[in-house]
């Protein structure tokens, strides 16, 4: 419990202290957010918002990996290899996301990567990390991900060894989509103020407290095999995921004080690809794959959107369905102050969450 409070005490102080010392650095790098003109299509205004320092998506991640470490250390629970995996997924997309918010700024356009530039690098990313993730068994021959598709555990009539030669693409593929999607879903997301952000809290948070739960029973523990056989959880390093996602909380919690509405810093490409590397580390670590589409769901809903209006225009021959597309940015235009929708989209955010861990539990009161 030291760790985990550590972890998260420290990595909230770093950017609620230090955020304004990376805002004056940013400023003088000249690191300031390109906005999109009337110009570059049917968009709401945000011409206000430009040259607000970009890029704040880096003092999350140092801050996180500042009070994941120091927790660790400090409660006498050295990192494990599952925690480190979440921070190489962490910021091997952020680095992804640097790249292109860096090119944006450097051209003075909105544009930096191409789409498949971008997703290039995430499979540079999630490829070698998948494939460390199936090393490194610890007593109970647990490694840190699996060669299974998982809804609240692993389901053994869904391995991919049981393909036999394509069984590891197939894992590959599948970590790789993971990945990818997460990553982008959260980048279209990041589209309002302190949005992301706060769906980040609600969603990380949710998934800490699956790994604590799995920790509580977990199957390398005798007396909870002997007592919950089928319901106890084979992640390998449950505590240590909660840390690192209690750091991850606690860096955004104090991120948020400088992105809520109206934000005085964004987090830039680099923040949001690091939030979606984090969701899916968190939810392919800990076995809970298919679940955490529910306790992530607010996440789905803005490239849900965009995925809607693209069909239907297509099918209606230049119809659409809404005014703009991700979501956030229709209720915009159709008048909703972006507070609002802000608040508004935390409060689904939480519940999805809310509503993800309780059918956790649910399956394992059934197992029990």
């Amino acid at each position: 419990m030291r760790s985990l409070l550590t972890a998260a005490a420290i990595s909230l102080a770093f950017t609620l202290l230090l955020t304004p010392v990376f805002l004056r650095l940013f400023r003088k790098w000249g690191w300031g957010q390109i906005i999109r003109t009337e110009a570059d299509g049917n968009v709401p205004a945000h011409e206000a918002k430009r040259g607000t320092p970009t890029m704040g998506g880096v003092i999350f991640i140092v801050g996180t990996v500042i009070g994941y470490f120091v927790g660790t250390y400090a409660g006498g629970f050295p990192p494990t290899v599952s925690g480190l995996l979440v921070l190489w997924m962490m910021v091997g997309f952020g680095i992804v996301g640097f790249i292109d918010d860096y090119m944006k700024v450097r051209r003075q356009r909105s544009l930096g990567l191409t789409g498949w530039r971008k997703i290039f690098g995430q499979v540079l990313v999630t490829v070698p990390w998948a494939i460390v993730a199936l090393q490194f068994p610890n007593t109970w021959d647990q490694t840190p991900a699996s060669a299974h598709i998982s809804v609240f555990r692993d389901i053994d009539a869904l391995s991919f060894m049981a393909l036999g030669a394509f069984g590891i693409l197939a894992y590959l593929l599948w970590i790789t989509f993971i990945g990818v999607a997460w990553s982008n879903s959260t980048n279209v997301t990041d589209g309002l103020d302190g949005l992301a952000t706060g769906i980040g809290i609600f969603t990380i948070s949710a998934l800490s407290l699956v790994t604590f739960w799995q920790y509580q029973q977990r199957c390398s523990a005798a007396e909870l095999v002997a007592a919950y056989q089928s319901a106890c959880y084979q992640t390998r390093d449950p505590l240590d995921l909660t840390i690192v996602a209690a750091a991850f909380v606690g860096s955004l919690v104090g991120f948020l004080w400088w992105n809520a509405p109206r934000a005085q810093v964004f987090m830039g490409d680099v923040g949001s690809l690091a939030i979606g590397g984090v969701i899916a580390a968190m939810s392919i670590l800990s076995r809970t794959e298919i679940v955490s589409i529910l306790i992530a769901g607010a996440f789905i809903i803005g490239p849900g959107s965009v995925i809607l209006q693209r069909l239907y225009f297509k099918a209606t021959r230049g119809r659409r369905l809404f005014l703009n597309s991700p979501f956030h940015h229709h209720l915009e235009m159709r008048g909703w102050p972006e507070a609002t929708i802000v608040v508004r989209m935390w409060i689904i955010a939480a519940i999805l969450a809310v509503s993800g861990v309780g059918l956790f539990y649910v399956e394992w009161l059934s197992q029990t």
